[in-house]
């Protein structure tokens, strides 16, 4: 599964008010390349979806572990474990975020907890994904790789459309263009 689906898993799991939420309470920011949004061991202030760019994420040995592109999701972990991150996370070009606030959004999970039900689900199912893919990439769990790969569940591929569909209008809502991530 590519970066990009694994995004729009994530919102596709929100729904309609919720992406209205986080647009009218988040703020859309330019960040110019080489900006540092996330710096390792620092606690963070947002969580943050990547509108449009890329974003690189770096370890204090200078290794990227990875390049993220629109719609992904930046800061959930901190976000949900509240300890500062492992890795740092800057612009590896001019990029557009939506910074929502930690405190905004942690007032919103505990006023609305269908909100926070969808929220936390999207992050667990986001998070185990991951660790699924870091597993497999370590030898664990090899001989189960190939099936997974090639049986994709429906309400997944569900999801990953409806997803796509948010970010569009989520893209919309904040007069940024689309750019086919969606299709």
């Amino acid at each position: 599964m590519t970066n990009v689906r694994k995004a729009m898993y994530f919102l596709g799991v929100l729904d309609d008010r919720d992406m209205e939420w986080l647009a009218t309470h988040g703020t859309k920011r330019f960040v110019p390349a080489g900006t540092v949004l996330i710096r390792e061991g620092e606690p963070i202030q947002s969580v943050l979806i990547l509108l449009e760019g890329r974003l690189s994420v770096t370890i204090k040995a200078g290794f990227t572990l990875a390049t993220l592109k629109d719609g992904e999701i930046v800061g959930e972990i901190s976000f949900i474990d509240s300890r500062p991150p492992l890795a740092t996370v800057s612009a590896a070009e001019n990029s557009h975020v939506l910074d929502v606030p930690r405190d905004r959004l942690r007032r919103r999970l505990e006023a609305e907890p269908p909100f926070a039900a969808r929220f936390y689900r999207a992050a667990a199912l986001y998070l185990a994904d991951r660790l699924r893919v870091t597993s497999s990439r370590l030898g664990y769990g090899a001989a189960t790789q190939d099936n997974d790969a090639t049986e994709l569940d429906e309400a997944f591929l569900d999801n990953v459309s409806m997803g796509a569909t948010r970010f569009d209008a989520l893209l919309r809502m904040l007069s940024i263009p689309t750019t086919g991530v969606a299709g």
